[in-house]
């Protein structure tokens, strides 16, 4: 979301929809596919609200690069790039490498099948490879790519 603030609002929200349709949760077991997809529809739906720019702070790059430990400056390109793709590429890839979801987990959470999920990935890394063509794809840290 950008910003603390925007994200509690998303967050708010999608505990309140969830609070209020839990009746419509027919398996407990897909209680957290259930409520990812809740999040990501008022996520985008917020943004699509809001179409508001804000620049990230380098604190909060570094947190979410921490666990692939790259550089500042190769998390700077890998965020830049995510940010230019199209929204189903950006939404799969988030997913699968950052959330470790499973394309089958992705799919449910999505809703569309496994191998539109598979095309998604494979379209989105083959963009980011063209946009980062540089050290950031030589780089064996960055292998997913």
């Amino acid at each position: 979301m950008r910003n603390e603030a925007d994200s509690l609002e998303v967050f708010q929200e999608t505990v309140y929809k969830a609070f209020k349709s839990i009746s419509t949760l027919q398996d407990t077991r897909y209680f957290s596919t259930w409520l990812t997809r809740i999040l990501i529809n008022t996520a985008i739906a917020h943004l699509k609200k809001n179409r508001n720019v804000t620049v990230m702070s380098p604190e909060v790059l570094e947190h979410i690069g921490d666990s692939y430990q790259f550089q500042l400056e190769d998390q700077l390109d890998l965020l830049q790039a995510l940010e230019t793709l199209e929204e189903k590429y950006r939404t799969v890839l988030l997913l699968r490498y950052y959330k470790d979801y499973s394309v089958k987990q992705i799919s449910e959470i999505v809703d569309c099948p496994e191998g539109t999920v598979k095309t998604n990935i494979h379209r989105g890394l083959s963009i980011l490879r063209k946009k980062l063509k540089g050290a950031a794809c030589d780089d064996p840290r960055n292998s997913f790519l």
